[in-house]
């Protein structure tokens, strides 16, 4: 990974593919339900055929995703969620081929509009239920699925419409939790869901486990995880999960390389080929990106001020959120060196701002050892 940062054009991300193989598949082997990958995380065609040996299916959002995973994964299993779906985008879904395994149902009024299609189809109703939930990063409410109070006109649909089977629920109620906050949600879930079900039963619980952007090394308690849902699954019942950046973040890192350092009002900044442009994900989530600086041979570059001590690593965007990490102690930084920034292989370059300022694209490069 080191040969490749330091010999790829920059900025680049660089995945390491041996590396996501080994964490999915140490994943597969603790979960013992259904594993579908959230392909908003990370669509890149290679993650996706690497995860592919590893996952039940992939969970898409938008008729986007949908085409671009029939394209690389032709065959594969696939859930289409998200609010908001159009008449087009429910029409490929039951349409296409493969039809859509499973179609998360986030309204009334959006299975109407699927119903008027007329093709047979297996949904999920997705459900917003007010259960209690600490420590999460994001809570997933609002336009996401529907109060329990709209299942009933759910259930007076789908009655007058035999084509659409239900076969269960959806709860994806909240980001960013460790496996035992994630494992009560979990039960809540499945106490209330099977009040609310009879007999044979799917019910997907969506993602949400945590990465810790603060301890790069730290990772998702997936035997616990995997040990809980095992405890708390009946044998009539069928649980999906839908993890995304706990599966890539880990594979990725953006980097690049120093153009300046300087000194403002006392404190030290480093400035940055490239920006939150392309690495969106520090200003999204108000944290310091991890990184890790490797020197430039012979030091300094045309002989410029090295920095030591706290330093703000920022980008080339002419606003003042364009910054990966504040006042972050390093030994030393200047001119030339190039910073590497872990956990980015999630939530990264899909989700920035590319056009901003017009600055070039960062390259990509592979690492399949």
């Amino acid at each position: 990974m080191r040969e490749r940062a330091l010999s790829a054009p920059l900025p680049a991300y660089v995945y390491d593919l041996a590396g996501l193989r080994a964490h999915a598949a140490s994943v597969r082997a603790a979960t013992p339900v259904e594993l579908y990958y959230a392909a908003k995380a990370n669509p890149d065609p290679r993650l996706l055929a690497a995860l592919a040996p590893y996952v039940d299916g992939v969970e898409v959002s938008s008729g986007g995703e949908l085409a671009h995973v029939r394209a690389t994964l032709p065959g594969v299993r696939t859930a289409f969620g998200g609010p908001g779906k159009t008449d087009e985008e429910l029409a490929a879904a039951v349409g296409g081929r493969p039809p859509v395994h499973r179609l998360h149902v986030e309204s009334p009024q959006e299975l109407l509009r699927l119903a008027a299609l007329r093709r047979e189809t297996d949904v999920l109703l997705r459900i917003n239920l007010p259960v209690a939930i600490s420590g999460a990063a994001l809570r997933m409410s609002g336009p996401f699925g529907m109060d329990p109070e709209a299942l009933g006109t759910c259930l007076d649909l789908l009655e007058r419409a035999p084509w659409v089977r239900l076969r269960g629920l959806h709860a994806h109620l909240a980001s960013g939790l460790a496996a035992a906050p994630l494992l009560e949600v979990a039960a809540q879930v499945l106490g209330w869901a099977r009040t609310w079900m009879e007999g044979p039963k799917e019910v997907t619980l969506g993602g949400g486990m945590a990465v810790d952007y603060r301890a790069p090394d730290a990772r998702f308690d997936w035997a616990a995880y995997g040990a809980g849902l095992a405890s708390l699954r009946r044998a009539e019942e069928t649980l999906r999960i839908e993890p995304g950046r706990a599966l890539t973040a880990y594979c990725g890192w953006y980097v690049t390389d120093v153009l300046d350092v300087k000194r403002s009002h006392g404190e030290w900044y480093a400035v940055l080929r490239g920006g939150t442009h392309h690495l969106r994900t520090p200003v999204t989530k108000g944290h310091d990106q991890p990184f890790t600086v490797l020197p430039a041979e012979g030091g300094p570059a045309r002989g410029g001020p090295v920095a030591s001590g706290p330093v703000t690593l920022v980008g080339q965007l002419c606003t003042p959120k364009d910054v990966f990490a504040r006042q972050v102690p390093v030994d030393r930084l200047a001119v030339g060196d190039v910073v590497a920034f872990a956990l980015a292989g999630a939530y990264a370059w899909n989700i920035s701002h590319h056009d901003f300022l017009m600055h070039p694209k960062p390259a990509f490069a592979y690492v399949d050892l």
